[in-house]
């Protein structure tokens, strides 16, 4: 079964963002990659996505640029820059605005050794029954896996299999800590109603029910690998429980498009024995 034209044409300029997060923005390049009329390409694109061009390409760079603060020494001018600002100041300003704090800050906060110390996650504990999506796998830095929500997002959307009930799941097999960033591997989901017909580029996917651990981290997605660190580090060998062999998940409870990153709520399974 082939791409619908539309999915198929949004879906080469998504991955064009990705691949090209450095390229200035050009709206008449981009309506040419999707072989639309310039003149109605941006509609289409906002019609399919859910914001504009430039709140796409302004939203990755500042994800970026909390990853980068969060995870190497690389200095705030250097990350600016790369973001397109043309000064550390603006940068400032609009990751402030975004992010709650200046650069400085948040790369002390999410780089203490104590970063997570004195800080409790809330705990619950579920049973999972098995739940069907559709996913679409992700090799790589965890902090990129955004493109493969982008782009199952986009199949499911244009298939109108997005509803109040659909659910966002990450599933997560390796540690990042272990494997090299390039070889990790995990898979954007969506739920869906069971025996839904999936094509590619997406597949069908099962997340495996069963006893979790769930620990609620409120904020940006760069700051995940610290709550990690704190359950398996802290929590886990305190708890009496034992992790069992199925992979972690994150569910995204809320939109990372319409809130701002200090908003953003990630329930963190840690799937238990018994």
């Amino acid at each position: 079964m082939s791409l619908p034209p539309y999915e198929a044409r949004i879906l080469r300029v998504v991955d064009h963002l990705w691949a090209n997060l450095d390229a200035p923005l050009d709206l008449d390049r981009l309506a040419k990659i999707a072989c639309f009329s310039p003149y109605h390409f941006h509609r289409l694109y906002r019609g399919i996505t859910g914001e504009t061009v430039a709140e796409t390409v302004r939203r990755l760079r500042l994800h970026r640029a909390a990853g980068q603060l969060a995870q190497s020494d690389q200095p705030i001018a250097d990350i600016a820059n790369r973001a397109g600002y043309g000064s550390q100041a603006a940068f400032t300003r609009s990751f402030s605005a975004d992010y709650g704090t200046p650069p400085g800050l948040y790369r002390l906060r999410t780089t203490s050794p104590n970063a997570m110390e004195d800080k409790m996650l809330p705990i619950d504990f579920v049973t999972l029954t098995d739940l069907p999506c559709v996913a679409v796998a992700h090799r790589g830095p965890y902090m990129e896996i955004g493109k493969a929500f982008e782009q199952v997002s986009i199949y499911a959307g244009t298939r109108g299999l997005i509803g109040p009930e659909t659910r966002m799941f990450g599933v997560y097999y390796d540690d990042p800590n272990a494997v090299p960033a390039a070889d990790l591997r995990s898979e954007a989901c969506l739920t869906v109603p069971p025996g839904t017909d999936i094509a590619a580029p997406a597949h069908a996917l099962t997340i495996a029910g069963g006893r979790y651990v769930t620990a609620l981290h409120t904020g940006p997605y760069a700051e995940l690998e610290k709550a990690y660190q704190w359950l398996f580090g802290a929590w886990l060998p305190t708890s009496g429980h034992e992790p069992d062999d199925r992979p972690s998940l994150e569910e995204y409870l809320n939109d990372p498009r319409t809130l701002p990153p200090t908003e953003w709520q990630t329930l963190i399974y840690i799937p238990l024995k018994g």
